[in-house]
């Protein structure tokens, strides 16, 4: 297993960049793979076996990553997509519990189905306690976008199947930084552009094997075939047997960056990242007065953006997301990013502890 060091190593971004739940930086390796393939498409060299051997090893890597069998992972594009599926598969009348606040991709896709399906939305840490025996989905973030609070999953799982209910849980802004086990959810989805510091259009879905009979492969084409090269036409459709029959079409250049993303990642320690990113998010909490916590992600109420605005003049790369100003430590930052953030805020206003 490699070293935090040698992940480290990977990466070169300005300094303070503070931004990973935003869009994660991408590894000198990922740029190199890519600037290559750029150069053999420009001279009418395009690679598909290249391609090909990709996206078979984003897919490998990924599921190491997140504990599962490469057989129980399809890939796609987009949350929002990939989400899309389990809303179209539910039965007419089905309840689904959401999170309050809980970012659109995992929200929209269930709330589009109109009148079809019932959605119900509580608080993040009600939503153990709101899980009941008519629930048909609890559909969730691992790690919440707008305020980087980590869901109480074991609760929220255990209330699920007691009820009888399905879990999706959505694991954009956990895996990179955490440790997590796909395999505990129904179905999980992940877009990988984040923390895992791939392409943008790069996701992947998993689903157990008792739950993926359940679930309508909408957007079944071609690259969903059991033998993909063999399903280029109609009428016959065979889909694949296991996860891949939720496949859609790679986005080439896409997956060629992501298969170097995601095995600078694997073969990490996740929890050793872990303890990086969140030991800077510490300190910077202590800095500003605020307790420890379980997320590398820090935020503060910044309803004027002011505090979004002085951290950026100071050099520091942050969002802004629902009233607040948003802080995500990765394995690129260093103690010196922590002390750049924290003089910021110092000559902004009082830094608010709510």
């Amino acid at each position: 297993m490699r070293s935090l060091d040698d992940l480290r190593s990977e990466f070169d971004p300005a300094p303070g960049y503070l931004n990973a739940a935003t869009a994660g930086v991408a590894p000198r390796r990922t740029v190199r793979a890519l600037n290559e393939d750029l150069a053999r498409w420009g001279a009418g060299g395009i690679d598909v076996p290249r391609y090909e051997a990709a996206v078979a090893t984003a897919r490998a890597r990924f599921a190491t990553l997140v504990g599962v069998a490469p057989a129980r992972v399809a890939i796609g594009a987009q949350v929002s997509v990939m989400a899309g599926v389990v809303a179209a598969s539910l039965p007419d009348g089905a309840e689904v519990l959401c999170v309050e606040g809980d970012f659109s991709s995992m929200v929209f896709p269930f709330l589009a189905q109109g009148p079809r399906l019932r959605v119900r939305h509580v608080p993040a840490d009600r939503l153990a306690d709101a899980v009941t025996p008519g629930t048909a989905l609890v559909a969730y973030s691992l790690v919440q976008s707008a305020t980087g609070a980590v869901l109480d999953d074991d609760a929220v799982v255990g209330a699920a199947r007691a009820a009888g209910a399905r879990t999706l849980c959505d694991l954009t802004q956990a895996a990179g930084w955490r440790r997590v086990d796909a395999g505990r959810y129904d179905v999980s989805v992940t877009a990988a552009y984040k923390w895992l510091c791939g392409p943008r259009g790069v996701g992947f879905l998993t689903v157990t094997e008792e739950a993926q009979d359940e679930l309508r492969p909408v957007q079944a084409g071609w690259y969903a075939g059991e033998d993909p090269w063999a399903s280029c036409y109609g009428p016959t459709m065979r889909l694949a047997a296991d996860a891949r029959r939720f496949d859609v079409s790679p986005a080439w250049q896409a997956w060629l960056g992501a298969a170097e993303s995601l095995d600078a990642f694997a073969g990490t320690d996740p929890d050793a990242v872990r303890a990086h990113a969140v030991g800077l998010a510490d300190a910077f909490r202590a800095g500003a007065g605020l307790a420890p916590g379980d997320s590398a992600i820090v935020t503060l109420p910044d309803p004027q953006g002011a505090l979004r605005c002085a951290l950026e003049e100071a050099g520091c790369r942050v969002a802004g997301r629902a009233g607040r100003v948003r802080l995500a430590f990765h394995v690129w930052n260093d103690p010196a990013d922590v002390d750049r953030a924290l003089d910021a805020l110092a000559g902004a206003s009082a830094v608010p502890t709510a």
